[in-house]
């Protein structure tokens, strides 16, 4: 945001692609969930896959994938015809029960996540993450990198604000923690996020860890830095 004056007292981070490796923990996992979904029917698999963006072979995602900005909804509904699943709800049940735990082996944070993490807490800054994963699968794996105490809100697509690129989860996050919205940085790795940001009032900072890197930002973010440890620099400067 331009002309931007106030201090900023917390940040919200997207989680896939921002505090985790997309590629190195999405490939492998969306694999098991399609071959799971498909009940190991290749034929199957490979109409999930296209449906989704997803290469079945070489695992790894197209740069307009559903998979990469997409909620869990998005998901369903891509797949639900292809699975002839007569319940979307049931389905996106199953999808949400399942991919948290899928992920777990795969899981694979950047190596600067931890010290990015204690330097902006030890600045009395406000932590959050807004994810168009599910709350639950969030959950899961903040808990699993033994950061669950690092967070002071974790809001996915299903905690009642909408998804991203709608200001919701920023607006909520915000109410929760008695901010304004330009004490808030929003930080991404997708336009997703570096909207969702603007629409809510907040400042946004795109980092190009993701899988288009920082081709995806265009102008649209107030700033682009190449990984956490910039991030937490740009921060600090601001703090």
């Amino acid at each position: 945001m331009s002309g931007t004056t106030r201090a900023i007292r917390a940040v919200l981070f997207d989680k896939d692609g921002t505090l985790i490796d997309f590629d190195a923990t999405w490939g492998p996992t969306f694999h098991a969930l399609i071959a799971q979904l498909a009940e190991g029917d290749e034929a199957r698999m490979r109409r999930l896959c296209e449906a989704g963006g997803y290469d079945f072979d070489t695992r790894a995602f197209h740069p307009d994938s559903i998979l990469v900005a997409g909620s869990n909804d998005d998901v369903v509904e891509a797949f639900a015809d292809i699975l002839e699943h007569a319940d979307p709800m049931a389905l996106a049940a199953e999808i949400n029960a399942g991919i948290g735990a899928l992920s777990l082996p795969h899981l694979s944070a950047f190596p600067e996540l931890e010290d990015a993490l204690e330097r902006l807490l030890g600045l009395g800054l406000v932590l959050g993450v807004a994810t168009n994963d599910s709350e639950a699968s969030a959950r899961t794996q903040v808990e699993a990198l033994g950061l669950g105490t690092s967070f002071a809100s974790i809001l996915g697509f299903d905690s009642g604000h909408g998804a991203k690129p709608g200001p919701g989860m920023v607006t909520a996050f915000c109410a929760a923690h008695g901010l304004m919205p330009d004490e808030v940085v929003m930080v991404g790795d997708s336009l997703h996020d570096i909207h969702a940001g603007r629409a809510a009032g907040a400042r946004t900072l795109g980092v190009a860890t993701g899988p288009r890197g920082a081709a995806a930002f265009g102008e649209d973010a107030d700033h682009v830095v190449g990984g956490l440890r910039e991030a937490a620099e740009w921060i600090a400067a601001r703090a």
